[in-house]
């Protein structure tokens, strides 16, 4: 790899903002924007200021590289990088070995926001308080290793619903313990680069002020920061919206139509209570906040926390962790408050799941209940890209091999083996809960009992079983089945002197459970769904020495990372258990050894540590890279000043868009998706028609709509107004007071039609909702309506159809929308038919007629985003080396060559491909060595361009203050300015209506009135 790596391990090289570092071995980034070395020049004054670097780092990376050649290659940068800092990491954790390895097992806690100390009673099953519905039973607690180097570190602002201690009140002083679950585990094995504030509920309510100060200060002094929520917000968001209507959704846990019905009234009431508490989560994390913090937000609880901290601070450096599974997207579509709940997410900066399958269900219910678009790397909206990855966690397993080496547990395994002593133990450690799979595992025991006598009284379960939200009825009811199938196997197969299940429906100590996991020989997790379970990492790292089997649910997010050495079970299958608990007691000792020697490797490596790492070091180089990509975010329209402009222009060229800028809006329905039958009737916005015949009165002002719809359309829609038509994306036109007239060139192919046609109908039939448009010089395929992720999929294949047959040799470019492909004459786009506007204007206009002021507004394709460029006054251009130079004329038409690269340019920074078949100049030399246009007319042939375009250059006197370009809806283009909707372009005509010269009192026709806008924010 074209990096290198330090020398000295023990050499501290700084990573994060804060530090003083070298960046001169680090690859220079590279954006995702545009093939074409040259095109594109960042200059450090034009990069958006970020929280992940300093400005002296952005300084240094932007100067070292005068002009990023944006390349393919972005992904490996991005690797590369990332795989630089994973090594330096290792490097600087070499020198903590030797120190580390003198660390023991402590049983008093220590400062949790250091991640130092263990919990000795604090484990899983050691008498801690549950944490979370969706954490699995692991332990808690670090060892204490020992003095770290002082060194600056990155702080992490951990933000969960409960804290990793339970406090207990007595008197004035509050009794702090580690609270259970895989969630603590993990997080407390997290211990160097960071320095770690935890942020979350204590589990409590306390509602004197003295008393909250007190379990603040305790609290402190344990790194956490306590966030105080009363009775009802407890009830109604952990109980009632988490706990009822969160977590069983996304364990794919239907509920009662009874209890659908009931729930209804109270659901709205929850949702606010739940998004409150997220905004009492806010409140807090901003409280504690400090430019450069990365701020860690964990598990559904918080899922709107994300959107209420970057109102507060948009720079702020948000990831967002789901610890549970993410259903399918029609699971996941039944949840009423769907939408808002995603669009919240969204917000982070980096969002993480377990495994990949939950990852790819998420970015679905994205793309099939939002209509965003989503790619390999996460979700696009309006060209904002959310990070989206697979992030599997880990524990601390040194904790576990040392606790081995104890004195405490070792005596333990010595009386376990006493008392088992001839039997095989088999072993399951779970939460009492309906997605553990209890009752099927125990099913599968007797099954087993039943069809292998021989095993009897030569092998027994240990089942623990966490007791959990004891005053639910559905959780009693599930207690009183397993206690009703333990005691019918104990009955059938026990004897006076042995009991095939011992079950316990409390937790263990630290040292009793390390005791367990190291005599056990077969370790059951069957779960029915599980985020990860961290029960089997556990297991794993105290088997070093028997190297038991693990037989593992295939629904356990751990069977993706655990899978390879494990046995694999459908936890739904007795039958199949049965046999996989037979398999496993009978297995070899080579194959034994083999499995675990594979999964042992995995726990060792894919630490707690590592995952943390991993997923902040993946955060801050999202951020870098969200700068890096971005080819340009135009700022909103200056209204007041194009006002101000407007008014004090003599003659104005406004070019308008039709679709997606002027066109009236279609209320959503209450349903899944847009309304297909509304919003294919393209009209004119109600709400112009009175601005657009006042601008149209004007003579001084000239209007153009610029569309690919057809020509039809056109005309029904602007019936009555004066000014300019350019359907089909210009290669029609004509004035509303004249006929049509073609800009198509006299010798274009058209036979490609009927073949396309062909290809585009066989789609069309197989891609439902998904329809045709036929135009007289192109064709569109568009697949707005349909499954987006389906349509994409019947996309590519049609591309494949279309370039090896229909158009294969035909002289077409291919436009990919964002749900549509449009085939079209090469050369043909928006920006190429201004020349023939304007050559029309000049015609009709008398001597002396000058431009001073142009407005450009719409919602185009990157292809058609050249009418953007076509005026720009600051547009770099290229000069034809063939014709003298003559002024704004030629400035004009080398823009347009330049803006062929543009649209190159945009294809990428906007995922809308651009493809084309052949590139034909806008000019080319005949044979006396003159210039004629190759898109001549039917009617008019230019071959007098030199005369054309001194009269064009005549007309046009704009400068940098009065030319406007204007994306709608588009949040990277190659326009100046931006308007979010169509609603806004309408406000913004209708003010320029208003805003006419008119006569003031005294008569004098030279003053102005100016005329506020009728928004508010303008």
């Amino acid at each position: 790899m074209p990096y290198s790596l330090p020398t000295k391990p023990a050499e501290r090289t700084r990573l994060w903002e804060g530090e003083d570092t070298d960046l001169s071995n680090i690859p220079q980034r590279r954006g995702p924007i545009s093939s074409t070395p040259g095109e594109v020049s960042y200059h450090p004054d034009t990069l958006p200021r970020a929280s992940s670097l300093s400005e002296v780092d952005v300084q240094h990376e932007l100067s070292t590289t005068p002009k990023f050649n944006i390349t393919p290659s972005l992904s490996a940068s991005r690797v590369e990088r990332l795989v630089r800092e994973r090594q330096l990491r290792k490097n600087v954790s070499y020198t903590l070995v030797d120190e580390a390895a003198d660390g023991k097992v402590e049983a008093s806690m220590g400062p949790i926001g250091c991640c130092g100390g263990g919990g000795g009673d604090g484990g899983a099953t050691g008498g801690g308080i549950e944490c979370s519905q969706d954490n699995n039973v692991g332990t808690s607690g670090v060892s204490e290793k020992g003095q770290q180097q002082q060194r600056a570190t990155q702080r992490l602002l951990v933000v969960a619903n409960r804290l990793p201690v339970s406090a207990q009140r007595d008197g004035d002083n509050w009794d702090l313990k580690l609270s259970a679950g895989g969630l603590v585990s993990a997080l407390l094995g997290v211990k160097q680069n960071f320095e770690t504030r935890w942020i979350g509920w204590a589990g409590v309510n306390v509602h004197d002020e003295k008393g909250r100060m007190s379990l603040t200060e305790s609290l402190a002094s344990k790194g956490c920061v306590p966030v105080f929520l009363d009775d009802d917000t407890v009830d109604q968001y952990y109980n009632g919206y988490c706990n009822n209507v969160l977590w069983p959704l996304f364990h794919y846990i239907g509920l009662s139509q009874e209890d659908r019905l009931a729930g209804t009234r109270s659901l709205d009431s929850q949702f606010m209570a739940y998004k409150n508490a997220n905004q009492l989560f806010a409140d807090v994390v901003f409280s504690q906040y400090q430019e450069g913090d990365v701020v860690w937000c964990h598990d559904y609880h918080l899922m709107f926390l994300p959107k209420c901290l970057k109102e507060m601070d948009p720079q702020m450096k948000v990831g967002w962790f789901l610890h549970t599974p993410f259903p399918s997207s029609e699971i996941y579509r039944t949840l009423p408050m769907r939408s808002e709940l995603l669009k919240a997410v969204l917000t982070a900066d980096l969002i993480g799941f377990h495994t990949y399958d939950y990852a790819r269900h998420f970015v679905s219910a994205c793309t099939r209940i939002l209509g965003l678009e989503g790619t390999p790397e996460g979700v696009e909206d309006q060209g904002k890209l959310t990070r989206v990855a697979a992030f599997p966690i880990g524990i601390d397993p040194e904790r576990f091999i040392q606790a081995l080496e104890t004195d405490l547990v070792k005596c333990h395994i010595k009386l376990l083996r006493s008392r088992f002593e001839g039997c095989k133990v088999m072993l399951g450690v779970d939460r009492l809960d309906m997605i553990k799979g209890i009752p099927q595992k125990l099913l599968a025991f007797e099954l087993f009992l039943e069809k292998n006598p021989e095993w009897r009284e030569k092998v027994l379960l240990v089942q623990i079983a966490v007791p959990t939200r004891t005053d639910v009825h559905e959780y009693q009811r599930l207690t009183s089945q397993v206690h009703e199938i333990v005691g019918r196997i104990n009955g059938r197969f026990g004897t006076l002197t042995f009991m095939p299940i011992h079950h316990l429906d409390r937790s263990l100590a630290f040292h009793q459970l390390c005791a367990l996991y190291a005599i056990t020989d077969v370790l059951l997790v069957t779960s029915l769904r599980d985020g990860m379970n961290l029960v089997s990492y556990e297991f794993v790292a105290c088997q070093n020495e028997k190297k038991g089997v693990l037989v593992l649910s295939e629904f356990s997010g751990a069977a993706q990372s655990l899978g390879a050495g494990a046995m694999l079970v459908n936890p739904w299958n007795i039958e199949e258990m049965s046999i996989a608990i037979r398999d496993a007691l009978n297995m070899p000792e080579m194959e034994r050894k083999e499995r675990h020697n594979h999964n042992f490797s995995h726990v060792t490596h894919h630490t707690a540590q590592a995952w943390a790492d991993t997923f902040v070091s993946e955060l801050n180089d999202t951020i870098v890279e969200a700068e890096l990509r971005t080819l340009r975010v135009p700022p909103v329209l200056p209204t007041q000043q194009a006002l101000t402009k407007f008014q004090g222009s003599k003659n104005r060229l406004l070019i308008l868009g039709f679709s997606g800028t002027i066109t009236a809006q279609v209320e959503p329905p209450r349903r899944r998706g847009p309304d297909q039958i509304k919003e294919m009737k393209l009209q004119l916005d109600p709400g112009l028609r009175d601005a657009l015949t006042t601008l149209c009165s004007d003579s001084n002002t000239i209007i153009v709509i610029l569309s690919g719809s057809e020509r039809t359309l056109l005309d029904e829609a602007f019936a009555g107004f004066d000014l300019w038509l350019a359907a089909e994306n210009g290669m029609f036109l004509r004035h509303t007071k004249g006929d049509w007239m073609t800009t198509m060139p006299e010798h274009v192919n058209m036979d490609w039609v009927e073949s396309v046609q062909l290809v585009f109908d066989y789609f069309c039939e197989r891609t439902p909702r998904s329809y045709v448009e036929s135009r007289e010089t192109s064709l569109v395929w568009n697949y707005k309506y349909a499954d987006v992720e389906f349509g994409r999929v019947q996309a590519r294949d049609m591309l494949q159809h279309l370039w090896t047959g229909p158009i294969s040799n035909a002289a077409v470019d291919v436009v990919q929308g964002s749900k549509s492909v449009e085939v079209r004459p090469v050369g043909v786009s928006k920006g190429s038919a201004i020349d023939r506007i304007l050559y029309e204007i000049i015609q009709s206009k008398h001597a002396g007629f000058h431009i001073d002021f142009v407005m450009c507004i719409g919602h185009f394709l990157s292809k058609d985003e050249d009418v953007f460029t076509y005026f720009d006054p600051e547009l770099p251009f290229e000069r034809d080396p063939h014709h003298a130079c003559n002024g704004k004329t030629d400035r004009a038409l080398d823009r347009r060559l330049a803006a062929k690269s543009c649209d190159r340019l945009l294809a990428k920074s906007n995922k809308v491909g651009v493809v084309r078949t052949k590139s034909f100049p806008l000019t080319s030399p005949d044979r006396g060595g003159s210039h004629v246009r190759t898109n001549s007319l039917k009617d008019c042939k230019y071959t007098e361009r030199d005369t054309m375009e001194l009269e064009l250059g005549s007309i046009m006197n704009i400068t940098v203050d009065t030319y406007f370009s204007c994306a709608v809806g588009l949040k990277r283009s190659a326009a100046r300015y931006s308007l979010p909707t169509s609603d806004e372009v309408v406000v913004f005509l209708n003010s320029l209506a208003n805003a006419y010269v008119k006569p003031v009192a005294n008569g004098d026709k030279s003053a102005y009135l100016s005329l506020e806008t009728s928004n508010p924010a303008w």
